[in-house]
């Protein structure tokens, strides 16, 4: 199998807050279980005025994806976004002038 080195490419992102406006949309957190999309670990979880708990998620190409707790959120330059967990972020990504 031949190996391949990640283009370097420059992206916005913004460490994930509740209320900054950065997710596409919210789901109920009852959907996310029982709609099986992901594993409910780490999900940011909003409890909304009427009781019920939203996650908050973007869409990408490949689909929807929930947002964790401590998860960075990338929009490239085409508009494009998808989530990177703190965890690895500083990893893969490092600030530029």
């Amino acid at each position: 199998m031949k190996k391949y080195l990640r283009v370097p490419f420059e992206v916005e992102a913004v460490k994930y807050e509740i209320g900054k406006g950065i997710e596409d949309g919210f789901r109920p957190l009852s959907d996310v279980i029982t709609q099986g999309f992901v594993s409910r670990d780490k999900l940011v979880q909003i409890t909304d005025k009427n009781g019920v708990i939203l996650c908050p998620f973007v869409t990408s190409r490949r689909g929807v994806i929930f947002i964790r707790e401590g998860d960075y959120v990338i929009i490239e330059s085409s508009g494009d976004k998808h989530c990177c967990g703190g965890d690895v972020f500083a990893s893969r990504f490092r600030e530029i002038d």
